[in-house]
């Protein structure tokens, strides 16, 4: 897959303000993580509303989710973020050619 590809699925899961929430409340907690429990009480979503946002926000490769017991922690996915913010701006400002017809 590409990284145009994979920046817009990161993108597009972002796309909504639930998952975006998450997505924010998991970059605040930091390499520790939270549990859904934990994210549910946070962002006052319904388990199974926030059990879906958490498949796509994993199925963007942007949150990774790891079994602890009976326990699922949630840990934003560092990586795919700044992979996903260099791919916007990692060439910023070297100027774009004009491409029309009829121009000299």
């Amino acid at each position: 897959m590409n990284d145009t590809i994979i920046t817009a699925r990161a993108l597009a899961a972002l796309g909504h303000e639930a998952r975006l929430d998450v997505y924010r409340l998991l970059v605040r907690a930091g390499e520790e993580g939270l549990i859904v429990g934990d994210i549910a009480s946070h962002t006052k979503l319904p388990l199974s509303t926030l059990a879906h946002h958490l498949r796509i926000l994993v199925s963007a490769g942007l949150v990774i989710q790891e079994r602890r017991g009976r326990e699922v922690v949630n840990r934003a996915d560092f990586a795919a973020m700044h992979a996903a913010l260099s791919f916007l701006t990692d060439e910023c400002c070297q100027g774009v050619a004009l491409v029309r017809e009829g121009a000299a």
